[in-house]
């Protein structure tokens, strides 16, 4: 009797303590793949996500769409940017970086300020035009907790640098030696903006990453690729298509297929029962995810991170928000996150500063505290680009 009684009660206690510890849930799944299996734990996994969901529908239901930000009334006006060299000092200065508003996936389901973006000014330097916009959309009609949260990243002023976790993705070869400091370099924290999480554990479809010219996973052929040239240019898209010009990269990191490519949705999204994009969890299943996207001109780069949406959701508010080419990330409760660095108390150190209200996160995220999974930064470029 007691066992009926305390068993579902510490079960409760159990999944409270993974949505508010971060190291708990990966703590939790990693000791149970040990002990039951891999397949059994993504049963497990998909059991209880799709008890939450039924929970959220029996008791949100009625919920309306809810904001986490006050929007302004009116969108910034473009002016010339502060920040920028002069025409008498050398090239024209750069516009002030305005994405195209999107405005809200469902007009008659959204909160307010769906689909506008919001500038999030640098809390160091808050008088120079902001590099990036916030925009918070509801991309599913039927649920109206399911959140994503987008991230627009002016390209001509910003820079993307990824960074290998403490353990992941693991590196099967023992020929590969590399130092994984799995932290922002000390160098670039004068000119750090924002961090987000990287993509799958080893384990969950072994996709490759190669970063300082080394290769720390073989690429695989069926992947999306993310990629950062020589050049300095950027690309998201089927690795079949990069792996030519792979030698011209500065780093590159896969993921499972590219979830929209040149303005089209993969067709897998529209499969029932795809686990593509979970994992080995089914792509239907409502949980936290993440994504990448990049603008068809590929000046802008779009982080999503979501609450409650499932692959198809994710991907399509992308899309809506400007994504042409996107790529989904990391997945489930503890991983996903965004966040952006101010000084800390004193102003004599930086601290990580969470994106929206209920993300796990530490104040030395990505910065004192070593990443166990790879992860990106963004950096301001020094001088500001013309093009």
């Amino acid at each position: 009797m007691w066992l009926a009684i305390s068993l579902p009660v510490l079960v409760f206690l159990l999944w409270i303590g993974i949505h508010r510890i971060p190291w708990l849930g990966p703590l939790v799944a990693d000791t149970l793949r040990a002990v039951i299996g891999v397949d059994n734990v993504t049963k497990l996994e998909d059991f209880a996500y799709g008890i939450e969901d039924r929970v959220n529908r029996f008791t949100k239901g009625d919920d309306k769409p809810k904001a986490y930000w006050e929007v302004p009334e009116t969108p910034a006006v473009a002016v010339v940017d502060a920040g920028a060299s002069t025409a008498e000092a050398g090239p024209p200065p750069l516009p002030v970086f305005q994405p195209p508003e999107p405005g809200p996936v469902h007009e008659s389901w959204s909160a307010p300020g769906d689909g506008k973006w919001v500038p999030m000014p640098d809390f160091r330097d808050p008088d120079v035009d902001p590099r990036l916009h916030k925009t918070l959309l509801h991309p599913d009609r039927n649920r109206s907790w399911a959140e994503l949260f987008v991230v627009a990243v002016d390209l001509r002023r910003v820079d993307l640098q990824i960074v290998a976790g403490r353990y992941e993705p693991r590196n099967k070869s023992r020929k590969v030696e590399y130092e994984r400091h799995a932290v922002i370099p000390k160098k670039h924290y004068d000119v750090v903006l924002g961090a987000f999480n990287g993509g799958f554990k080893y384990e969950h479809g072994r996709w490759g990453m190669m970063v300082d010219g080394h290769v720390l996973v073989k690429p695989r052929g069926l992947a999306c690729g993310i990629a950062k040239y020589k050049s300095g240019k950027y690309r998201v898209e089927a690795w079949k298509i990069l792996e030519e010009g792979a030698d011209d990269m500065s780093w590159w990191r896969q993921t499972p297929g590219c979830m929209f490519e040149r303005g089209e949705m993969h067709v897998g999204l529209r499969a029932e029962n795809n686990t593509a994009w979970g994992a080995t969890l089914d792509g239907d299943t409502v949980i936290r995810r993440s994504a990448i996207g990049l603008s068809e001109d590929r000046k802008i780069l779009y982080v999503g991170i979501s609450n409650h949406t499932t692959a198809r959701a994710i991907a399509e508010g992308m899309h809506h928000a400007g994504a042409h080419d996107v790529a989904q990330l990391d997945v489930n409760w503890s991983y996903p996150k965004f966040v952006t660095f101010a000084p800390g108390e004193g102003g004599s150190d930086l601290v990580a500063v969470a994106l929206a209200e209920g993300f796990e996160f530490h104040e030395d995220e990505y910065l004192r505290r070593r990443s166990h999974r790879d992860f990106f930064y963004l950096a301001k470029k020094v001088p500001d680009p013309t093009d």
